[in-house]
């Protein structure tokens, strides 16, 4: 794999004419920086075109080419075409990693369909990285395919650091410019986009996937229609070709047009052959386009043909995407060739190490030499070096000797220093070890402080857990225009109240339980009283002053005092200290309309976005939390009560609830409203956007209240109240002194 910068060189030679491309990438910019198209002075599969006379026309364009372009240093990437190529994706079984490369040689030798011995190969890991499978793709191509095509290389004495096959280079370039490919891919792992790359002779048919790829190549290309239109005319191949692209201007375009046809159907089927059986391999991918590249696209009417025939739209870039153009190079020349530079621009990207696919076909014996030959210019700079150093040692050495010896004097003055500084460093040490007994103290005056983040870090676990942006993202921007205070946007967003996934906490409690247990629930302040009635110093008996009870433990032994039940034993103690935790108490308000499916929705397993504030809860273990939510399911532990906000004098007789609606009534505003003759009620509004909350009683169109057939009110229920009292395990817990007395139990 190369690095993501400098430049590199593309060449792809066609039987038409040698393409070439040099790209560069610079923080982040992959820049056209040349580029070359030379046509060869025949088509080389023309008719009596031997393969003395191929091999000739290909020196002579590649000599031009060389002539005309800078190589430098830069990396040279060449592709192979893709008849006698390989290309196969496998699953392998379940291996240790080390044990992959022998695993897929294995699987080599059973799939390519050549002597292992006679072909270059390589083989990459395709694996998606939340897939459970290790996919590996395995490429493969014969060697005299590669030898034929770096011997032109060789020749002109240019190294080659890649050999690619031309479909993968099409895949490559598909998947790095076309971003319309990524984005389906990352909604729809269905997504497929078709490249047709109508060559001379043949034409690759490969189709792209995020994480797939598949070609095939058919042997219809341009030079079949030039055949056509030579066996009609009874013309030569040369004066064919040139009839051929002059077909649209000529007086008998209508005929020749009628010459190509059956090579136009010829070359449809074999297209939607080919794709007829790729769907019935994978019938849950889509072919959403067709992409056509290559020489043979100019040929008028074809693609029109071809996307009526498979049905498909077909599109003909005249630009890549993601590619800049250098102000040194014409935007106008490159863009006429674009059809014909996609090979190059895949064969480039991998050069610059920004390619999905990175097997390189390039013989093992070339790519040893180019190596040795590239470190030869270092193993002579480092005999050099080696050789100079040397000699500097020496000198070294006798001119140090020299000094040596007329330092002497200051070599003592330092070994007295150094003895100096030792004495001191031993008192030192023996000052800072009087220091440990009061460094023991302030630690222990610091003991106190040690859990005082725990209640902050409970109260900030229950807040993550309520409705907000990260939890509930479909109301992402409403939950955004409520932190502001944006009352417009919070009634734009979200008109209707009941439709807001809002809890409001009006007030909470929390104390700390050695027990969880055998807690009781109720309101902190009245547990605090209650606690406070039940002994005098330090939560001791009222019998025992704190001198009376310390004395008990000096007239009875522990065994006693375990069986007085007076401290714990270490079983017990143990016990109590897995149970310790938290009693909480949460009231507060929601205009949500089902305030049960916001605080704890049935059903909903391990579906995160259907979680309620209660179910989050549920599943604080799941984010390494200290706290677990105890025995949800037993009411003794775990109690959720919900209503209608409401004035109602019954409703306020809960002292939770009286909190919620004197927190509502001092934060919002309320009114006092007549509900008839003998009742009046008030009606209480949000704090912020001033909407009514409590449940007030249905008017007509006169004012009037509705009442029902029975003559009972009707009301309109808009938001309601919840207190949930719960209990929490801290697992981090610390152990108190077995010597507690009975009330910790």
């Amino acid at each position: 794999m190369a690095a993501k910068f400098g430049a590199v060189w593309a060449i792809d030679i066609g039987n038409n004419s040698l393409k070439a491309l040099h790209l560069s990438a610079e923080s982040g910019v992959v820049e056209v920086i040349g580029f070359d198209n030379i046509q060869h002075g025949k088509i080389l599969t023309g008719s009596g075109v031997g393969a003395a006379e191929r091999d000739e026309l290909i020196a002579l364009s590649f000599r031009r080419f060389v002539s005309q372009n800078d190589l430098g240093k830069d990396d040279i990437v060449v592709s192979v075409p893709s008849q006698n190529s390989f290309a196969r994706f496998v699953n392998l079984p379940p291996v240790e990693p080390k044990r992959i490369p022998e695993i897929v040689r294995f699987e080599a030798v059973q799939q390519i369909p050549f002597d292992i011995n006679d072909v270059q190969w390589d083989w990459q890991l395709m694996t998606e990285t939340d897939s459970p499978e290790t996919r590996v793709g395995i490429f493969a191509i014969k060697n005299e395919v590669v030898s034929s095509a770096l011997e032109h290389f060789s020749r002109e004495n240019v190294q080659v650091g890649y050999v690619q096959m031309a479909p993968m280079a099409l895949y490559n370039y598909v998947l790095y410019d076309r971003s319309d490919l990524v984005s389906a891919a990352g909604d729809k792992q269905g997504q497929a986009i078709v490249v047709l790359n109508i060559g001379a002779e043949n034409t690759d048919l490969v189709v792209c996937t995020r994480s797939t790829v598949w070609q095939r190549c058919i042997l219809i290309g341009g030079n079949a229609f030039t055949r056509a239109i030579a066996d009609t005319f009874k013309l030569n191949f040369e004066k064919a070709e040139k009839l051929k692209r002059t077909a649209p201007m000529s007086k008998y375009a209508r005929q020749i047009f009628q010459a190509m046809k059956p090579v136009f159907t010829d070359l449809a089927s074999e297209i939607q052959r080919s794709l007829g059986f790729y769907n019935s391999s994978n019938p849950n991918t889509k072919l959403s386009k067709i992409i056509a590249l290559g020489g043979g696209t100019k040929l008028r009417g074809l693609l029109k043909y071809l996307q009526q025939s498979v049905q498909i739209p077909i599109e003909r870039p005249d630009s890549f995407k993601r590619l800049a153009i250098s102000s040194d190079v014409s935007a106008a020349k490159f863009h006429e060739s674009v059809c014909d530079f996609g090979v190059v621009y895949g064969l480039a990207l991998q050069g610059l190490g920004l390619a999905r696919i990175e097997s390189n076909l390039l013989p093992r014996t070339i790519a040893r030499s180019m190596a040795w030959a590239g470190k030869a210019r270092y193993f002579t700079a480092a005999a050099c070096v080696l050789l100079l150093v040397s000699v500097l040692s020496f000198a070294r050495t006798f001119f140090d000797s020299k000094l040596y010896s007329a330092k002497a004097d200051i070599r003592q003055k330092n070994s007295d220093l150094i003895d100096d500084a030792r004495q001191a460093i031993s008192n030192d040490k023996a000052e800072k070890s009087k220091g440990s007994g009061y460094e023991a103290i302030i630690e222990k005056e610091f003991e106190p402080f040690k859990y005082r983040d725990v209640i902050p870090l409970l109260h900030q676990t229950l807040i993550s857990a309520l409705p907000n942006e990260e939890n509930n993202p479909e109301q992402a921007e409403f939950y955004k225009a409520f932190a502001a205070g944006d009352v417009e946007a919070v009634l734009e967003i979200c008109r209707d109240r009941k439709e807001r996934k809002q809890i409001f906490v009006t007030h909470m409690s929390v104390y700390f339980v050695e027990d969880v247990n055998t807690a009781q629930f109720g309101d902190v302040d009245s547990m605090m009283e209650r606690r406070g009635r039940a002994g005098g110093y330090g939560g001791y008996p009222e019998e025992y002053t704190a001198e009376e009870y310390a004395s008990v433990y000096e007239r009875y032994t522990e065994e006693e005092l375990i069986a007085m039940g007076v401290i714990r034993d270490a079983a017990e103690e143990e016990e109590v200290k897995e149970n310790s935790g938290f009693v909480v108490t949460i009231a507060g308000y929601s205009p949500y309309k089902n305030i049960g499916e916001l605080m704890d929705p049935p059903g909903v397993g391990g579906d995160e976005s259907e979680w309620g504030f209660v179910t989050r809860l549920e599943h604080l273990d799941d984010v390494n939390s200290p706290f677990m939510l105890y025995k949800k399911t037993e009411v003794e532990h775990f109690k959720l009560d919900t209503d209608p906000v409401s004035w109602d004098p019954k409703t306020r007789q809960n002292p939770a609830v009286e909190r919620i609606l004197q927190a509502l009534e001092r934060e919002g505003s309320s009114e006092r409203r007549e509900v008839n003759m003998r009742r009046e009620t008030f009606v209480l509004r949000d704090p912020m956007t001033k909407e009514v909350v409590s449940k007030v009683a249905e008017r007509d169109e006169d004012g009037k209240v509705k009442t029902d057939r029975a003559g009972n009110i009707v009301y309109k229920v808009n938001d309601y109240w919840f207190v949930l009292n719960a209990k929490f395990i801290w697992e981090d817990a610390p152990k108190r002194p077995r010597a507690s007395t009975t009330l910790w139990r």
